[in-house]
Formats: C-alpha cells, structure tokens, sequence
C-alpha cells in the first residue's frame, strides 16, 4: 500500500504543465561555494565533545569541493555523451559569499561582514587550484553555475543569536563554521534559511541581499543568472521581484514553496504548489525537480534504481527529468570514502540511463528554462 501511494503521488507530480517529447534530463546540484564542515579535524573534535555529527549527512561529508572532489566528478562527467555529443551537465547551484568570521569577531558581532567565496577557498586545504576547475568545468560544459543566493544563511537571524550570546552557535563560530546540526533550538533550518524573516526590517533587508549577490554572481562569471533556487526552498513574491530586476526568468525548486508569513500571531509559513511550467506575475517559470539522486542522504538504499524510476515516470508523462544531487554526495574532503562509494553509482546511472534511453538529451536548467518559454528554436 505504501509503494502504491508512492507511485500515485510521484506520477501526480508529473501530470501538469509542460511536456516534451524529447528525453531531457537536468541534474541540479545545490550549495556550490558555501561552507560546512570545515575539516576532519574539527569534526572529530566536535564529536568527542558530544556534538550529535555522526547523525547528519551533511556534518559527516559536505564540505567546499577540493581540488581532488572536482577532478574525480569531472572524470566519470567525460565519460558519457548524449545523441549531440553533449557531456551530462552539473547545474551548479552557487552562492558567493561566506561569513568573514575575523571581520564579526573584530566587531564583536555587531556588524555582518562577508566574504567572496573565492577568498574562502584559500583557507581550506587542498583547495589552492578549486576556482580554476570551476572554470575549466564551465569551459568544457560540464559544471554551469546558477544563482544560489548571496551566502547560504539566515544573516539577521544568525547575528542576532550570536549577540545574545548563544551557546551552539558560538562554538560553531569558532569552529569557522555556520551552525552545528541537531542543536540550534528555535530554528528550524540551523540558519540556513537565507529568505527567511521575523520582522518587517529584515522582509526589506532580503531583495538588497538577493540583489547584490546577483551582480557578485556576474561580476564573477561574467554572465547573469537565468535561473535561481532559494535556499530551503523559503522565498517570496517579493524575493521574485528583485530576481526578476536582475534578470532570472526561471525559479528551480519542488513542487511546495515555503512562504514566510507575519501577523499577529507572530512567524509561520504557507505552502505554495508550483508545476513544470507555470508563470508567475513577472513571467518568470518554475522548474519542479522530480528525481533524486542523494546516496548520502540514503545510505544503503537502492539509489540508482529509484532515480531511474522516476525519469521513467517523467519520460512517461513527456517532462524532462530533473534530478536533484545534491553537492553533498561528491564531497570526499571530509570522508573519501562518500565521494568514492557515490561517484561509483553516479557512474552507473549515467550508464544506464543513456542504455535506457538512447535519445536522451543532457541540458543545463537555464536551457531547459528557454525551451520551455521560447519553444525549439532554442
């Protein structure tokens, strides 16, 4: 009964708004430049001192790619083209900016300070040469960034904790790090929720945020932003607007929005459902992802068979299959091992996806976002 309900629900997703005949498939990949764990080192530490790390994905392997992270993604990418001669594609969802966590501590956190994350990627080991195989990736078509935001995290929300001296989230400063998972009470996203608000100042302060990471974004890569997923998938009409004055025609994301409410009862969110497709009051489109390819949030499930389900169901339907995958699961700077062990499946299911499906068609998601407003002269 519960594969039933599953089945239903998943062909549900893929029933209205666009569809094509062609076999497209989209892999979109979040949080490209933001921090996480910052080494081994800090999380061993962070565990003997009782820190719950082992039990989050995301504390025991993501981490800014290193040098070896890139080449090694890159390697099993070259492998396989498409019916154009394409490479399959990491839409490479990227935010520009860090915590400038010495300029916060020299302000004793009463002024927010960032930093690109370019400048980031010098501090870490193992990372001198991350930038330059960003923009290899991108010369050769296999790694295209999208706008991911200014920074991933939940600036006024964030100061304001470490203001009031807050126990977890200090020891997550020191440690270079945003928040530690599994401890932060009162936040449902340990600041990570960049669009998220608590007062009117803050709804103001996110379109000058959004805004000025988008000209950070074209100043470094020398191009705008198509397309944008909000961070947690919290973001607003508002939010909309300043996007769409810098340029982005397509919102990627699922199929629920969350939408930040305030009244008099205080904060609380509505969910909004989007489809493959769908306009909003600026014309923008929304871009629902309806497959997964997360092994490290999964561990010992059958990942590769259920991603190739799902394209299966999308292909039935005529929508392309856009795939979530997360960075997280090509990380090996914490653990190599988890960048090993899901390259290996990654490896397999482009496999059998081009053996499945001959005529496919790799594409990044601003791609998709034009063929699907313009029509087929793009």
């Amino acid at each position: 009964m519960v594969n039933l309900k599953r089945a239903i629900t998943q062909n549900l997703l893929n029933i209205p708004g666009w569809r094509t005949n062609r076999k497209i498939v989209v892999i979109e990949s979040d949080d490209w430049g933001s921090i996480r764990m910052p080494s081994k080192n800090v999380y061993d530490k962070l565990k003997r001192q009782g820190y719950p790390v082992d039990d989050c994905p995301y504390m025991k392997f993501d981490a800014l790619a290193s040098n070896n992270d890139l080449h090694a993604m890159y390697e099993v990418l070259t492998r396989y083209i498409d019916k154009n001669g394409k490479h399959p594609v990491i839409t490479a969802n990227a935010v520009m900016a860090n915590p400038n966590f010495a300029s916060i501590e020299k302000e004793q956190y009463q002024e927010y300070h960032y930093e690109l994350f370019t400048e980031t990627l010098k501090q870490y080991t193992s990372h001198d040469n991350a930038f330059d195989l960003w923009k290899e990736g991108i010369g050769v078509k296999i790694f295209h960034p999208q706008f991911h935001g200014r920074e991933h995290l939940n600036v006024d929300q964030w100061l304001k904790g470490l203001q009031r001296g807050e126990k977890h989230q200090l020891r997550a400063f020191k440690n270079r790090m945003i928040s530690i998972t599994g401890v932060n009470e009162g936040t449902r996203f340990d600041f990570m929720e960049a669009l998220d608000y608590y007062t009117e100042s803050e709804y103001e302060h996110k379109a000058t945020i959004l805004q000025e990471g988008m000209d950070l974004f074209e100043k470094q890569f020398g191009y705008r932003s198509k397309s944008f997923i909000a961070n947690c998938y919290i973001w607003n009409q508002k939010n909309e607007d300043a996007l769409q004055s810098k340029g982005v025609e397509y919102i990627q994301g699922i199929p629920n929005q969350i939408q930040p409410k305030l009244n008099n009862k205080g904060h609380s969110y509505l969910y909004k459902k989007h489809y493959l497709g769908e306009r909003n009051a600026n014309e923008q489109r929304y871009l629902i992802r309806n497959a997964h390819f997360e092994p490290s949030q999964q561990p010992g499930a059958d990942v590769v068979s259920e991603c190739l389900r799902r394209i299966g169901i999308a292909f039935r339907w005529n929508k392309p299959a856009i795939i979530s995958a997360h960075r997280l699961n090509f990380i090996g700077y914490i653990d190599e091992r988890n960048r090993h062990d899901n390259l290996k499946m990654l490896d397999t299911l482009l496999k059998n996806i081009l053996k499945q499906w001959p005529g496919v068609e790799f594409m990044t998601s601003d791609q998709l976002g034009d063929l699907i407003k313009y029509g087929e002269r793009n």
